[in-house]
């Protein structure tokens, strides 16, 4: 077992005190606790650090090695921790955050709250896309995107997994029945996005091996919220995230179908540039949101 910064705190302060009382007085700590941490160093390293005697304590040689080297990191430790603490309670200026236009609403802006909670003096302004923003271009600090995370120049942290369904209306499914397998896609009316990589070939998975499955339709749509508007007033079946329409499943406004072949995750990350000195508020809001989205793996 590792020994615990306390018990080397304690050994130096029993050096440079001259006593167990005197460095248990200075840590506020009782003499057994100190006496405790002083024989579990020497038992974990397996050699003498301090004589005792009845009358004093005397560091041996390799107890003097041992403090002058613990004394200097533990020094290093304390300025560390100050350095971390100025630079935390800088946090201030605005912070421009780049993401989609449904996803912000639901999983940014409640980061966002939280965040401003705790550091007043930074400002937020968000700006709102589907299309893959140009970080330099729109001037920003970050971004939230959704599948590809953009060129490996820039730094990322992956959020999450963004489930996905073949999703349909009560209504579509009572007049044109359910499907049961993939094939049976090519009987249906289907709701294409005509955006991202997919379209009209549906990313299902098969026996454990993902197919693009052609789909046709009627209607087509270049907006998120109208295609899932579209397939909850009967126009097809739909390809959607399943976080952007939770609330219409919730409400039984829609149902999932062919659940067995779920497409794979798509996944969402954090990205700002990679230059050095990327600013605290930048890092601190990155880490909020992993925190709120479930950490590292989590699927949304």
């Amino acid at each position: 077992m590792m020994v615990s910064l306390e018990r080397y705190r304690a050994f130096i302060e029993i050096i440079d005190r001259g006593s167990l009382t005197a460095a248990a007085r200075h840590l506020d700590v009782s003499l057994q606790s100190i006496s405790r941490s002083l024989s579990t160093l020497e038992r974990e390293f397996g050699v003498e650090l301090i004589r005792r005697t009845t009358r004093r304590l005397q560091p041996t040689p390799a107890g003097l090695a041992f403090h002058a080297r613990v004394k200097a990191a533990l020094t290093e430790i304390e300025l560390a921790r100050a350095e971390i603490g100025r630079e935390s309670a800088r946090v201030a200026g605005t912070l421009r955050i780049g993401a989609s236009v449904l996803f912000a609403p639901k999983h940014v802006v409640p980061a966002a709250a939280a965040f401003l909670a705790r550091h007043p003096q930074v400002e937020i302004e968000l700006v709102l896309s589907d299309a893959i923003a140009d970080l330099v271009e729109d001037r920003l600090d970050l971004a939230i995107r959704i599948g590809d995370p953009g060129p490996p120049h820039l730094k990322m942290r992956p959020l999450g997994q963004l489930r996905r369904g073949v999703v349909a209306s009560p209504a579509y499914l009572a007049r044109r029945g359910l499907p049961q397998t993939p094939e049976d896609l090519a009987e249906h009316d289907c709701v294409v996005r005509t955006f991202g990589p997919e379209g009209d070939a549906w990313p299902l998975t098969i026996d454990g091996t993902v197919a693009r499955i052609p789909v046709r339709g009627v209607f087509r749509c270049n907006d998120a919220a109208s295609a899932n508007a579209a397939v909850v007033a009967g126009a097809g079946l739909g390809l959607a995230p399943l976080w952007q329409v939770q609330d219409d499943l919730d409400q039984g406004c829609l149902k999932v179908v062919l659940s067995a072949f779920e497409p794979p995750p798509v996944p969402v990350q954090a990205v700002w540039p990679g230059a050095a000195g990327t600013p605290v508020r930048t890092r601190l809001f990155v880490e909020t949101l992993a925190l709120r989205l479930g950490s590292e793996g989590a699927r949304l």
